[in-house]
């Protein structure tokens, strides 16, 4: 992709316009925020504009001193170096200036349900979590558990939790849908593979101002607390329900001691599931085709496979496998089947420009 001269000035001339308002002391409070904002991601977009003029008229240059018999050896050495950069700095470039998603940069909402398979998908929702939290904290990121229903074996029914950092949205969303486990479960004497499955959504976190909840519209039921959690169960009416009328969505949380902590855990969680709707709503088809990737937690509706015998995972949006279960399943190797999926975000969207 070859980007036209006009819009690389284009965005030399916005970035230096910025630029003199940020050193101009005018700027004050909110104004200030989003200049800063607007700045930070114009910036990396400008070094790649000038990296490109720059080469350009370096090629210029070089091309003309071909025709210098004793210029032409180096001539020819420096041009194939910048032929060679030239094609991958536009394609970051426009990369750089695709649509960005306004929910990106935002913290998300993990949900993991156990879904086909009983008691071994508890068990493999767990894992789930456990790969997701320390990819987290590969990344810097913080996961606070916001509901949880724990497995009489062990592992999670559901789990809800709050992952807030740079770019979490950005990075979490494509896992959303179905994915599969095949192993043998350790209560397995026979030595079968079982297959089971959790589903994974990622909802972006809105801000209060994103989201106005008119109180009147809340169903609110308290109840008391059941299932592993420590003494404090089953003797207060702790657990909290909340119900938004309106759009029908159901929210729980029973995960502490403190009925108003709970409330508040309830009421994050039900602030992203509003915002995911309004979302849906606004992107019209290409919301469906998200949504039809979350799926039920049936075996036959998946994303992705963890088959732990032969120690591979594949990704079927993609056909990506990879034979690096053990890695990936801890965490930091979760990192390379999420760039692959970025990758080829960027990839059929750029497909889509150029047509």
């Amino acid at each position: 992709m070859t980007i036209p001269a006009e819009r690389l000035d284009q965005i030399s001339h916005r970035f230096a316009e910025l630029e003199a308002r940020m050193a101009s002391g005018q700027l004050e409070g909110d104004a200030f925020v989003q200049a800063s904002r607007d700045y930070a991601e114009l910036e990396p977009v400008a070094k790649l504009a000038n990296e490109i003029r720059v080469a350009r008229a370096e090629i210029a240059d070089l091309e003309e001193m071909l025709g210098d018999p004793e210029m032409k050896a180096m001539a020819e050495e420096e041009l194939a170096s910048l032929r060679e950069r030239l094609p991958e700095a536009e394609r970051e470039l426009a990369v750089a200036m695709l649509p960005r998603d306004s929910a990106d940069a935002r913290p998300a909402m993990l949900e993991i349900r156990a879904g086909t398979g009983g008691d071994e998908a508890a068990l493999f929702a767990g894992d789930l979590y456990r790969m997701y939290e320390r990819y987290a904290a590969e990344n810097g990121w913080k996961v606070e558990p916001v509901s949880i229903s724990t497995s009489e074996v062990g592992g999670f029914k559901e789990i809800v939790a709050n992952v807030t950092g740079n770019g979490v949205f950005a990075k979490l969303k494509f896992e959303s849908g179905v994915h599969r486990v095949q192993r043998v479960p350790e209560t397995e004497s026979g030595g079968r593979i079982h297959t089971s499955a959790a589903t994974v959504a990622v909802l972006p976190e809105p801000d209060e101002v994103d989201i106005q909840i008119d109180p009147g519209d809340l169903k609110i039921d308290t109840y008391r607390a059941s299932g592993a959690g420590g003494q404090h169960v089953n003797t207060t009416d702790s657990a909290i329900r909340i119900t938004h009328e309106p759009s029908g969505i159901v929210v729980t949380c029973q995960d502490g001691r403190s009925q108003h902590k709970n409330r508040e855990k309830a009421m994050q969680v039900l602030r992203a599931r509003l915002y995911e709707k309004t979302r849906d709503e606004a992107q019209g088809a290409e919301a469906e085709a998200r949504k039809a990737m979350v799926g039920s937690g049936d075996r036959s509706e998946r994303i992705r496979t963890y088959n732990f015998p032969q120690g591979r995972v594949t990704d079927h949006r993609i056909g990506l496998t990879l034979q690096k279960l053990p890695q990936i399943i801890a965490g930091p190797g979760l990192g390379e089947v999420i760039d692959a999926l970025i990758a080829e975000d960027e990839a059929k969207r750029l497909a889509a420009l150029e047509e």
